[in-house]
């Protein structure tokens, strides 16, 4: 048997760390090849580590520890083969290092002659005697900066003597300030941490709200505008307020707004195709794709993340809703992998589903160039043919990269949207 190491392997889309969670298997104990080992919780995902073969496994990194990619985690081999790299790891530790340090190189010769090529020109532009030039040095006085007050501005012993007293005052004053200022602020700041000390409370992120932290600051970098309008979804809330039953009891799947929604997106994708795309800022080029992933914002227990929902283009309103209902499964109970959480094209984010928000500035997902947010759908008086009624009224906005696209583009992508939404019956439901 080959002792191996197990290690935090690269698993694409940009991570480099992970939190590692739980070891499934106790240290010292036999374990078999491809035999799940410990859960890692990364940016997206909790993904599970296998070990790379059968033996004994030597845990190295204890749990809730933070791991980089390529780090060893623990080591599978025989009982042997584990008490030799045991002893070799002591060895090393207690090995006295045999290294010593470069000496700075001398400074050239040249660079020499040019400082005292400078000094000496210093020195002639000052009137005084070897002597105060000496004490000037001793007493730290730059004599440059000192008035002289003998004959021709000869700098003498008192003046040297004057200038180091002064400006030792003027340090000392300044100290005396600054400590002054120092020791309130300290005062006020001691004071209101033990008056609060009792109501503040330190929570570290989570490798999801790190990466969420990270995504935010580079979708901030993206120069956006917004196209924001209101769509009567009375047609739309009756088909799902008619067929929700059947769904739920003929499909075993929940009927919402939200299949609709993306269908009807991906046709008005497919009409403006700049909009499923992304930006390559160091090329200058736009990356158009000729797939329709379509991500969706959603809610765990840790953070927003992204589910996505593939080939959009080809599903019925039936398999899209199944889909979603599936997936939400998976996140919420930490089974989601990486592969239903990347390549996503376009995005969207339902915030009318928390059951707030008339309208709202959604935050790109990079590298989409566009995100679609869809709010809560009320009852809204609107004016048709010169009649006021009451009907669903659904508000969205779209918020894009405006390098990409331009705000023609979005209404026009909006108004496609938008005709699909306020007629759904061409969107294909079985």
């Amino acid at each position: 048997m080959f002792m191996k190491e197990v290690k935090f392997v690269d698993i694409g889309e940009g991570i480099t760390e992970g939190h590692l969670i739980k070891w499934l298997a106790a240290d010292g104990s036999e374990v078999k090849e491809d035999q799940p080992l410990a859960q890692i919780e990364t940016d997206k995902a909790v993904v599970n580590v296998p070990s790379p073969n059968s033996g004994i496994i030597k845990i190295a990194v204890k749990e809730n520890a933070d791991v980089h990619i390529n780090e060893v985690l623990a080591y599978i081999g025989s009982k042997d083969e584990l008490e030799s790299l045991q002893s070799n790891q002591k060895s090393n530790i207690s090995a006295p290092s045999m290294q010593t340090a470069e000496l700075p190189e001398k400074p050239a010769t040249q660079q020499i002659a040019e400082q005292k090529a400078v000094m000496a020109n210093q020195q002639i532009q000052v009137i005084a005697t070897p002597f105060v030039r000496k004490l000037a040095r001793d007493m730290n006085v730059d004599i440059l900066k000192v008035h002289g007050s003998g004959q021709n501005g000869r700098v003498l012993e008192s003046d040297i003597r004057n200038f180091a007293a002064s400006a030792n005052q003027q340090v000392a004053q300044q100290a005396a300030v600054t400590k002054t200022i120092e020791n309130q602020i300290s005062s006020a700041s001691n004071a209101k941490q033990i008056e609060n000390a009792e109501q503040i409370e330190r929570i570290p992120l989570t490798q999801t709200r790190k990466a969420i932290a990270r995504n935010m600051e580079e979708s901030w970098k993206i120069p956006r505008a917004v196209h924001m309008d209101l769509i009567d979804a009375t047609a739309l809330y009756n088909i799902v307020s008619r067929e929700k039953n059947r769904f739920l009891t003929q499909f075993n799947a929940k009927l919402t707004f939200l299949p609709f929604i993306i269908k009807a997106t991906v046709e008005a994708l497919i009409e403006n195709p700049r909009f499923n795309a992304s930006y390559d800022a160091a090329a200058q080029e736009m990356i158009i794709k000729k797939y329709y992933n379509i991500g969706i914002a959603a809610e765990a227990s840790d953070g927003l993340k992204v589910i996505v929902l593939k080939d959009c283009d080809k599903k019925s309103i039936k398999q899209l809703a199944q889909e979603i209902q599936e997936l939400h499964n998976k996140l919420n109970n930490n089974t989601i992998t990486m592969q239903e959480m990347k390549g996503n094209t376009f995005t969207i984010t339902s915030i009318g589903s928390l059951g707030g928000g008339f309208l709202s500035v959604a935050m790109i997902n990079p590298p989409d160039v566009a995100i679609l947010a869809v709010h809560f759908i009320k009852d809204t008086p609107v004016a048709i043919d010169g009649k006021v009624e009451v009907r669903k009224v659904l508000p969205i906005s779209i918020t894009f990269d405006h390098r990409a696209v331009d705000g023609a583009d979005a209404v026009k992508f909006g108004n496609a949207i938008k005709a699909y939404l306020e007629d759904p019956d061409f969107l294909e439901i079985l």
